[in-house]
């Protein structure tokens, strides 16, 4: 169809035009006048009660509202104002319902002040949400031109405008204020964030690189503090990728500890690899505050897929009592090369700071040297994604007739007949018992007696990709066709002086495989000075608890301050 440009341009002329006025920007700077358009840069378009408010994390935020000392309605505006401007620097909105969120947050006010408690674990939290959420009177797209004004591309259902996801509900109950929608790459297929609607969704530290994908918005939202915290989904590293692109904590948790019931998505109905929903936040203590609240809704009652596992704290505090003094000796694998691709000169720097921090702390590292490899998990994994031949998203594309974007990969192949999806299950499961064994034999080595409690390994090859060049997801894919939990950790920032680029070849760096010699030469120091390099720890399956305890352990260890 030959109108989709012009559909899509209104659908994101009409999300602006829900900016008030006075939240409008004259102007918006080039990345070379501008590239970080973060800290001085926003603030300065906000009042100081509005920073004070935007820069509490989500913890802090709570103890005041609770208190009474913010009121709900003085939070959400802040988040609102700071989100809006957000949008106009980076395109990270896909939804915007903030005179939703006010009256919302008009009610928690009232419910504290008529009861003298408040409405929950939550109460006057704003929360931002990937675009696969369903809110009641709010479009979900999820970046398809054809699904603007439908319910997941049908008009006949009667749900347009009246359905809410599950989580959406526990999160109302627990007091939150819902306020917008955020960014993702049509499919959600990609380690960056593009669509025909809002466009490009840049880094907002380094406007040069991409935010991540597909939980793009979010990253950048948060990474602004246009959102204390948030949501996104995780299939091949959607949640983590851009937690890191961004210098933000956030969890992959296993399949079956958070609630995914009816949220929109691609592909649905392939299970083989199930794609999660967890938060991503400024601070650790952000991401188990939410975590926990959520819990106490009981979401197995009200979800199939999820697992009766109400929160542990005997989890969290075998890794830490509540001084937050290690009680025994730990134990870590580090994975420096997955003997694919190489992480590039920061990234591989972060890598040691925190391999070199744990040591000095009294704790063990070894090396992870896992059987099956990570090209044999990636192979199961790209397997499984492709059983559709790419028919899912080829029809949703199909409704407008608009264009893919580059960055996306839509399979133009056969669909997977029953035995082909047999025999990939049984491929899978059986990779899944072999890293198990190799896992439990890291007993012998630790020297605690006990095996490793995390990996420690990049979560992509780079910082962050640049537009267009995410060259490689082995990093983050082995960790969904494992089902394991894991938290991105931010470490340090890219400098320019320090992390030189390699040589490669001529006896210098020797690339492994084309995919590592494309992703080493995409390493520009000038380019990537001053972006946040981050680490992923990885744990066993369901270790959501223990997770983030180390997070928020190592966090602290590294950067000297409470995390």
């Amino acid at each position: 169809m030959a109108d989709w440009k012009a559909k899509g341009k209104a659908k994101a002329d009409a999300v602006l035009s829900l900016i008030p006025k006075e939240w409008r920007l004259e102007t918006i700077p080039s990345i070379e006048e501008q590239r970080d358009v973060t800290g001085p840069y926003i603030q300065q378009f906000l009042s100081a009660h509005e920073i004070a408010i935007t820069e509490t994390d989500a913890v802090g935020i709570v103890a005041q509202t609770t208190a009474g000392a913010w009121t709900a309605v003085d939070v959400a505006r802040a988040f609102c104002h700071r989100a809006a401007l957000a949008h106009q620097l980076v395109n990270c909105l896909h939804e915007i319902f903030f005179d939703a969120a006010m009256a919302d947050a008009a009610r928690a006010d009232r419910y504290l002040a008529e009861h003298g408690r408040a409405m929950g674990p939550l109460h006057g939290l704003p929360v931002s949400l990937k675009d696969q959420f369903h809110v009641k009177g709010v479009d979900t797209h999820m970046g398809y031109i054809g699904w603007i004004g439908t319910f997941q591309g049908k008009t006949d259902t009667g749900k347009e405008r009246v359905f809410e996801s599950e989580m959406v509900r526990e999160l109302r109950s627990l007091g939150a204020t819902l306020y917008c929608k955020t960014s993702v790459p049509h499919t959600l297929m990609c380690g960056e964030t593009v669509n025909n609607i809002i466009g490009y969704t840049h880094n907002p530290t380094n406007r040069h690189l991409a935010t991540g994908g597909s939980s793009g918005g979010e990253g950048a939202l948060i990474a602004l503090r246009g959102s204390p915290i948030g949501f996104g989904t995780d299939i091949g590293g959607s949640i983590r990728i851009p937690a890191a692109f961004n210098g933000l904590y956030g969890i992959r948790p296993s399949a079956g500890r958070l609630p995914y019931e009816g949220m929109a998505n691609s592909m649905e109905g392939q299970n083989s690899i199930l794609s999660v929903v967890g938060p991503l936040a400024t601070t650790p203590a952000a991401l188990q505050l939410v975590f926990q609240a959520l819990l106490t809704t009981q979401p197995w009652l009200h979800d199939p897929l999820v697992l009766e596992l109400p929160w542990r704290d005997e989890a969290a505090l075998a890794i830490s009592d509540p001084l937050r003094r290690i009680t025994t000796p730990l134990s870590f694998a580090v994975m420096r090369h997955d003997g694919v691709c190489a992480p590039h000169p920061p990234v591989a720097r972060a890598i040691d700071i925190v391999v070199h921090t744990l040591e000095k702390l009294g704790h063990t590292v070894i090396d992870w040297q896992p059987q099956p490899t990570h090209a044999t998990l990636m192979d199961i994994c790209n397997t499984i994604w492709s059983f559709d031949g790419g028919a899912d998203c080829r029809k949703d594309f199909a409704l407008s007739g608009e264009e893919s974007a580059p960055q996306i990969i839509v399979e133009q192949a056969a669909q997977a007949d029953a035995s082909a999806i047999m025999r990939a299950n049984v491929a899978h499961r059986e990779a899944q018992k072999a890293y198990m064994e190799y896992w439990n034999s890291t007993a012998e080595l630790t020297g605690t007696g006990r095996v490793v409690d995390a990996v420690i390994a990049p979560l992509a090859p780079f910082a962050a990709a640049r537009p267009a060049g995410y060259s490689y997801y082995g990093y983050s894919g082995w960790v969904n066709v494992l089902d394991y939990s894991a938290v991105v950790v931010p470490v340090t920032r890219v400098d320019k002086g320090v992390d030189k680029k390699r040589r490669v070849g001529e006896g210098f760096f020797e690339a492994v495989g084309e995919v590592d010699r494309v992703t080493q030469e995409s390493y520009d120091p000038e380019i990537y000075d001053g972006a946040h390099v981050s680490v992923q720890l990885v744990g066993r399956r369901l270790q959501e608890e223990k997770m983030l305890a180390l997070a928020k352990y190592v966090g602290e260890a590294v950067h000297g301050v409470a995390a």
